[in-house]
Order: C-alpha cells, then sequence, then structure tokens
C-alpha cells in the first residue's frame, strides 16, 4: 500500500545514500507546478556533503534520485556531487 506523507513531515529528515553514508538533512521542498522536483539537502556537521562541499550550504537533489522514503529518505549514490580532479590539484 502506498503512503503518503505531508511535505512539512518531510523537514529536518535525515538523508543516506544507498551506500548507507550519511548525506545531510532536508531542508526545503522544490515544487513545480504542484509536483515535487526536488529536495534541497543541507549540510550538516558530520555529513558526507560537508566533508564534500566544505564551505557550501547545500544542494539540490532532483526527485528522481529519490529511492525510498519512510523515517529517513534513501537516495541514489549519483547525487553525490564529485569533485574535478583539476580543481582538487594545487598547482
Amino acid at each position: 500500500m502506498l503512503k503518503t506523507k505531508l511535505i512539512h513531515e518531510i523537514y529536518e529528515m535525515p538523508v543516506y545514500t544507498d551506500s548507507g553514508d550519511y548525506f545531510g538533512d532536508i531542508e526545503e521542498a522544490v515544487l513545480v507546478s504542484n509536483k515535487v522536483f526536488g529536495w534541497r539537502v543541507k549540510s550538516t556537521k558530520n555529513s558526507y556533503l560537508s566533508k564534500v562541499l566544505g564551505g557550501a550550504k547545500g544542494v539540490v537533489v532532483p526527485h528522481q534520485l529519490v529511492k525510498a522514503m519512510s523515517n529517513v529518505m534513501i537516495i541514489s549514490k549519483t547525487a553525490i556531487p564529485t569533485q574535478d580532479e583539476d580543481f582538487s590539484e594545487d598547482k
């Protein structure tokens, strides 16, 4: 049976990747024409996002990358931002 949730029940929900890494917390829903387009995930102290993004506050994860949602949100690991090797090397 399909369970529905209200948008306000999703805020502050922890987000994990499908490989089990803590990604961050839901900060906001991005709506387009009354449909969820994506989720703004904020970087928290011990999250994977804080390690990858450094000083950035978060990212927007497209709703298509959400695999499951109940007490936590599970997203595809393809949502993880990667650093380009050219920018990570000191020259």
